[in-house]
């Protein structure tokens, strides 16, 4: 049996490794550290599926971002919206633009207020950093867009005509006119300052809105749009003159030097187009916001009366003859103030009047307006006359008492006077006042022109300046009255317009506008003297009333569809200024009563129609589809 014997290093040896068994031992020794190292999913893919996660780390981050912005913006919207409810809520009862209104009356500046603070709320919540970022955004971001125009335009109007109405009140009520009668002119200044920014802030606002297109607005944003719409084209309608004209006030009282004007008595019981005949003209002075009388003349007693004052177109002549230049009585027989005040001037001057600033006509149911602010005046026949018994004094009683002409033009002068004294001399409380001009400028029987070029421009475009023809007034139509019998029968006459069969649909929208002429003088008329019942013709009993009814369409406009009692009228036909004018003759008995049907295009679903200022009625209706 043989034996292996060890040899040094044998059994040890044995167990060494080879030749190149160092290289595989350290690669062995690498993949376990990396087996330690590396986690167990390590493999070919581990590089994308980092990516993986990390994306979705920053969605989900952004997903959280987006829906706490979202959840601000909603927010937002529902503050501004709930805002703006409330802002329209409140302008539902607020006449916004008349800042004579709410001086007068202190609720309404609470109003304002209300107003006031919810379109800030609005204003403040559409105008953050995200609401303008998402207004980026396809459709939503329309709809954000136009919320916050609105809200911007109201809160700008508001905020704007607010403080011109705080000012007006305490202007008001501290005092603007002293115990004599002088008108604080500087302290108007500030005061027009602020009205002419309002009107210029309720004019870009109305411009902004209007801009918007309610038809791509979801339902419950398109109605309330709309509805501001309308809301600010009305502040801007009534802000709008009252911006125009307020400019002109501190110059108009004399902040700057005297100036002269003319006021014209307009008498109603013989009609012309502007309300009547001139009566009475009266001078007056103002200087430093205090008014004189200066002097008073009868239309009558004009020198040179009879002869053309001034020269007058192919289309005047053809409309009234040359009465129209010969006579300061009939300088009103035209329906535009501007043209009435140019004759009115020149015959002032001829008689040697001297030269004036202005011209200002007015009718006896305005200056009965006066009276009930000043109070009563004299009664040049004795005691005193109040504004409910002036109108029949001046335009009837005056007439039975003084027969002769040159007397009763006497009182109607001296009546006038009066008032214009009471007024000068401090009669009346400021807020009285105001609102009995406002009133005799809204019934359009308050008429003002200025022989200043500047004035007369912002003048021309409002109605106080009476140019119908001459103003921005193109699309308006008219029906004017004038007295054919030459006598004081239009104070027994009784007029009033409305309006019947609208049709606000189709591709001639219209509406039927109706003037009723009802007569109803006293018994025993044709008894009264030849001065108040005229000459009306041998084939016309005495006390007939005649009266000459025109009718003007718009400008550029076709001839108007006209019927008496329900049948075709017919009449002379003319043109001026572009319009065409249809004139028909008017005859009424005692008691009788006529209609004049008239068809008269809608402009926007709207019209307004220019007529004569008469006892019964104002100088204009006007007629909106609903």
């Amino acid at each position: 049996m043989s034996t292996t014997r060890a040899e040094p290093g044998g059994a040890a040896d044995a167990a060494a490794p080879g030749p190149g068994a160092g290289a595989a031992d350290a690669a062995a020794d690498r993949t376990a550290d990396a087996a330690v190292s590396e986690p167990a999913t390590a493999g070919p893919g581990a590089g994308p599926r980092r990516h993986r996660r990390t994306v979705a780390r920053v969605l989900a981050l952004l997903a959280v971002v987006l829906l706490l912005l979202g959840a601000w913006l909603a927010s937002r919207v529902w503050q501004a919206v709930t805002a703006l409810q409330d802002a329209r809520d409140l302008l539902g009862d607020v006449a916004l633009g008349t800042a004579v209104d709410a001086a007068l009356d202190p609720a309404l500046t609470d109003d304002l207020a209300a107003v006031r603070a919810a379109t800030s709320r609005a204003a403040a919540a559409s105008t953050d950093p995200v609401w303008r970022t998402a207004e980026h955004l396809p459709w939503a971001g329309e709809q954000l867009a136009a919320v916050r125009v609105v809200a911007g335009s109201l809160d700008a109007v508001a905020g704007q005509v607010l403080p011109a109405v705080e000012d007006l009140r305490a202007l008001l009520g501290g005092g603007v006119r002293g115990p004599d009668g002088r008108v604080d002119v500087e302290a108007l200044v500030p005061l027009v300052a602020r009205v002419e920014e309002a009107a210029a802030t309720a004019s870009a606002a109305r411009a902004v809105v209007a801009a918007l297109d309610p038809d791509r607005l979801v339902g419950p944003l398109a109605e309330p749009v709309r509805t501001t719409q309308d809301a600010l084209a009305r502040v801007d309608e009534e802000l709008g003159p009252a911006g125009r004209t307020a400019g002109v006030l501190p110059a108009m009282l004399g902040v700057d030097g005297p100036r002269t004007y003319l006021v014209l008595a307009l008498n109603t019981a013989e009609l012309r187009a502007a309300g009547g005949i001139v009566g009475t003209l009266v001078a007056v002075r103002v200087e430093d916001g205090r008014v004189t009388l200066a002097d008073r003349r009868g239309a009558r007693d004009l020198a040179g009366a009879g002869r053309l004052v001034l020269p007058l177109t192919a289309e005047e002549s053809a409309l009234w003859g040359d009465d129209l230049g010969r006579w300061a009585q009939n300088a009103v027989s035209t329906p535009d103030f501007p043209r009435t005040a140019e004759l009115v001037v020149a015959h002032w001057a001829r008689a040697g009047g001297g030269p004036v600033d202005g011209v200002l006509a007015t009718d006896p149911v305005a200056v009965a307006g006066l009276v009930g602010a000043t109070g009563p005046v004299p009664d040049p026949d004795g005691g005193d006359l109040g504004a409910d018994r002036l109108a029949a004094a001046l335009l009837r009683d005056a007439y039975v008492a003084h027969p002769e002409p040159a007397d009763s033009d006497d009182y109607f002068g001296a009546v006038v006077a009066s008032i214009l004294d009471a007024v000068g001399a401090g009669a009346g409380d400021p807020r009285d006042l105001l609102a009995a001009g406002r009133d005799a400028v809204d019934e359009r029987r308050l008429r003002v022109w200025s022989a200043h070029p500047d004035e007369q421009e912002r003048l021309v475009a409002t109605v106080a300046g009476g140019a119908f023809t001459s103003g921005p007034f193109a699309d308006q139509p008219g029906i004017f009255l004038d007295d054919a019998t030459q006598a004081k029968l239009g104070a027994y006459l009784a007029t009033g317009v409305t309006f019947r069969d609208a049709r606000c649909t189709g591709p001639d929208p219209a509406v039927t506008a109706v003037l009723r002429l009802e007569y109803r003088p006293p018994a025993g008329i044709e008894g009264f003297p030849r001065y108040v019942t005229g000459s009306p013709g041998p084939d016309v009993p005495v006390g007939t009333l005649l009266t000459a009814v025109s009718v003007w369409s718009a400008q550029g406009g076709p001839p108007l569809v006209v019927t008496r009692d329900g049948a075709p009228a017919t009449g002379s036909t003319a043109t001026a200024d572009g319009r065409h004018v249809q004139r028909l003759a008017s005859r009424l008995a005692p008691g009788q009563v006529q209609e004049v049907a008239v068809d008269v295009p809608l402009r926007d679903g709207a019209v307004t129609l220019w007529t004569t200022p008469t006892l019964t009625q104002p100088g204009v209706a006007a007629y909106r589809c609903r």
